[in-house]
């Protein structure tokens, strides 16, 4: 359904080391530059940042979150940990499940723009 997500960050490189670290830990190889922009591609899609081409500031969406899947618990706390490292947020309850097939993760990047990590336990 969709070709790519991109959001607005208001320090290219500050969101660059940010989003490297966390999706780094879901086996997404770091951003690639292209202008005022980075790429992280994998084979479900794409993902970019950057500044705002209108010259204005970049702000989060409310009620707007990004979600992004991981394969384990295990990869849901290593992306959360290393996003907060880098200069994220935690956010909502502590990463866990909700209910008995997901689990989640929520934080906020250094722009205030709202990620949730994903595992979706396999339907037996």
């Amino acid at each position: 359904m969709f070709s790519h997500i991109m959001l607005g960050v208001n320090e290219l490189e500050r969101g660059k080391r940010f989003y490297d670290a966390m999706l780094g830990q879901l086996g997404i190889a770091p951003g690639i530059a292209n202008k005022n922009r980075f790429f992280y591609r994998s084979p479900t899609g794409t993902f970019a940042i950057s500044t705002p081409i209108n010259g204005e500031p970049a702000t989060a969406g409310n009620g707007a979150t990004t979600g992004f899947l991981a394969q384990s618990p295990e990869q849901v706390n290593a992306a959360h940990a290393a996003g907060v490292a880098a200069g994220g947020v935690s956010i909502e309850d502590a990463p866990g499940w909700r209910g008995e097939a997901m689990y989640l993760a929520y934080l906020r990047d250094p722009d205030g723009n709202k990620i949730c990590l994903t595992y979706r336990k396999p339907k037996a």
